[in-house]
């Protein structure tokens, strides 16, 4: 396979340098890479396949020779900076929300709906790190039996607010322990030893945007607006990792021992499901992890068609840096990604 010129836009945040260390585990074909941040980074250098990289600043000109550019920054930077990259023939694939819900721009997992990346216009988009973990769960079920109703809990790790979320729950809970005063910056109001029902901006009707955000992504992912979604989204003193309570209401009846043989045999999945000897998903445990993991799988007893479920990944790697990366595997495996495209062939 032909080695491929990559740019990271945002390589010095957590999901950056987990591009960095996903590409370099999956041995992905990289002929160059440039690793970018929006802001000047003088001197500074990382690591990549045994050599050190300085981190430039991200500018259009630079996407020039890029085939793939990896974007993980805030939206407005990849509102003004992927379709400059995108006109230069790149392809862009971007986690920053910026384009989760435009027609023209494919929301993809791979594990769901990799056929999507076929009609894309230079900029793929990946959904949020809650949507794909509930997806790659779901979706093997949602298959044989299409599901009708959805209630969810998330509870979130600090990690997904970004390194200096990390670092305010630490000092937090430094100064707790100490009994000093807590003056909260990232959040609203103390993370460490406390949760916090509160994950983005509140909407008029109650909800927050990212309890809007996984429903509206799920539905666009599945290509249909008959599944009702609803769900809670609160953010829990943990570094690494997100947890779901999950209840489901399928078309028909369906069994736990029927869910577990097919989740057993889903691509992207793991079952780990034995209450007798407390045996379920973890956040600690499925860090660094590719997998997303299902336990106590058990059926609702309120509703006849309904399970239950417990749904964990690492919101890092799984929910942003890994799906990038399968992005641009897959799209290389089915050939719609390529070595620099030209916008007239993407735009055919």
């Amino acid at each position: 396979m032909e080695g491929f010129n990559v740019a990271i836009v945002g390589a010095t945040d957590i999901v950056g340098q987990e591009i960095v260390k996903v590409l370099e585990q999956h041995k992905f074909p990289v002929a160059s890479i440039q690793l970018l941040s929006p802001q000047y980074s003088s001197g500074v250098k990382l690591l990549f396949n045994h050599q050190r990289i300085e981190v430039k600043e991200a500018k259009p000109e630079l996407f020039r020779d890029v085939d793939i550019a990896f974007f993980s920054v805030s939206a407005d930077i990849s509102r003004r900076l992927a379709p400059l990259a995108a006109e230069t023939g790149a392809v862009v694939i971007d986690d920053s929300g910026a384009f989760d819900m435009s027609s023209t721009v494919p929301l993809v997992v791979p594990e769901v709906n990799p056929e999507d990346m076929e009609w894309h216009k230079g900029i793929i988009a990946s959904p949020r790190c809650s949507t794909i973990e509930m997806v790659v769960a779901l979706h093997p079920l949602h298959k044989v039996n299409p599901i009708k109703r959805i209630v969810l809990s998330t509870y979130e790790s600090v990690s997904s607010s970004g390194s200096a979320a990390l670092k305010e729950m630490t000092n937090q809970a430094r100064l707790v322990l100490e009994g000093r005063r807590i003056c909260p910056h990232v959040y609203s109001h103390q993370i460490a030893f406390n949760v916090l029902p509160e994950i983005g901006v509140f909407l008029d009707n109650g909800y927050t945007r990212e309890e809007q955000r996984i429903a509206e992504q799920a539905r666009r992912i599945w290509h249909t607006e008959n599944i009702a979604i609803s769900a809670t989204c609160v953010r829990v003193p943990v570094w690494f990792g997100h947890s779901q309570a999950v209840t489901v209401e399928f078309g028909s009846p369906i069994t736990p021992d029927e869910a577990k043989k097919i989740l057993a045999q889903a691509a992207g999945v793991r079952v780990l499901d034995d209450p007798t000897v407390s045996f379920y998903p973890q956040p600690w445990a499925a860090s660094g992890s590719d997998h997303v993991f299902v336990g106590r799988i058990r059926k609702d007893v309120s509703h006849p068609n309904g399970l239950v479920m417990w749904i964990v990944a690492d919101n890092v790697r799984k929910g942003a840096a890994l799906n990038a990366v399968q992005i641009a595997e897959t799209g290389i495996e089915r050939d719609w990604v390529g070595v620099k495209q030209s916008l007239a062939s993407l735009n055919e």
